[in-house]
């Protein structure tokens, strides 16, 4: 099975590593040229010159970008993708998007004679390299049928959401639920701290208890208690992400206040922390505003 990858991040290349063997032949591209090089000469695959050229050697296209704006960016274009997708191939998104755009590509596919579905992935770095991800789809159910030899490649659970965009809009929520348990999470730690009781202590106690989530489990005993704070998901793109899922409940006319909430205080922690930094790091801007360290 002949199939491309475009986008070789800190997700997409793990998941393009178990692309690079039998039985797929496969392309690679990345915006950044010497990425998709230097992953070649590791695999030996192929790399494409350009988007178009990505599309042309796969039946199959697999995207991993950062939003879907760089989705836009890369389709369009004399070299983008949609200039070298043909008949009967089909275009998968592994990028956390936007459903209406989403939807919008599908349907300017669709007269084209190409399949779309949106496959928003999660499970972290770790998940990409176990290949264990987590795939919300979006499409009609003979595309992902299609679609899943290569989804399980990388994903152990593979769920169709729906119709195009459902995915997407799956993930958004699921990225809203992560926002609201690390920014309460830290909230709670932070102000138990100020009252003088070990973070560790309180952990025990949340974990055993019905506070508990995987936040509380992992995230905050390995990244924050630790000071450790790897770098596996950028805050930026937990931001764009919250402020998906605000607008999809906006646009489905359902009141949203917590979600509203969320995607406000962590474009704040945004905007203070900058474009690098982890999402569990927004832990350090509640304790900048608490004037208390949780550890």
């Amino acid at each position: 099975m002949r199939v491309s990858f475009v986008g070789l991040g800190a997700i997409g290349c793990p998941m393009a590593e178990h692309l690079a063997k039998p039985p797929f032949s496969l392309s690679v591209w990345n915006r950044t040229p010497e990425k998709s090089r230097a992953f070649a000469l590791r695999h030996r695959v192929a790399v494409a010159a350009t988007p178009a050229d990505a599309a042309r050697h796969g039946e199959i296209v697999v995207m991993c970008l950062p939003s879907s704006v760089e989705v836009l960016e890369v389709l369009e274009g004399d070299d983008g993708i949609a200039a070298g997708l043909s008949h009967g191939s089909l275009l998968i998104d592994c990028t956390s998007g936007d459903p209406d755009t989403s939807r919008a590509i599908a349907e300017r596919l669709r007269g084209r004679g190409v399949g779309f579905v949106d496959a928003p992935v999660s499970g972290g770095v770790k998940g990409a390299e176990a290949g264990t991800l987590t795939v919300m789809c979006g499409g009609g159910q003979s595309l992902i049928d299609r679609a899943r030899p290569v989804l399980e490649a990388f994903g152990k659970k593979i769920v169709r959401c729906g119709d195009v965009g459902a995915g997407d809009a799956v993930k958004a929520m699921n990225q809203a639920l992560l926002a609201v348990h690390i920014w309460s999470a830290g909230e709670c730690l932070a102000t138990l701290a100020k009252l003088g009781v070990d973070s560790s202590v309180a952990l025990d106690v949340i974990n055993g208890s019905s506070g508990r989530s995987n936040t509380s489990e992992n995230l905050f005993p390995e990244r924050v208690l630790t000071r450790a704070f790897p770098r596996t998901f950028k805050l930026a793109l937990l931001d764009k992400d919250v402020a998906i899922a605000a607008g999809i409940a906006s646009r489905a006319g359902v009141s949203a206040p917590f979600i509203d909430l969320a995607a406000r205080l962590f474009a704040e922690a945004h905007d203070s922390l900058g474009d690098e930094a982890d999402h569990v790091e927004a832990i350090r801007y509640i304790e900048n505003q608490a004037g208390v360290q949780v550890s």
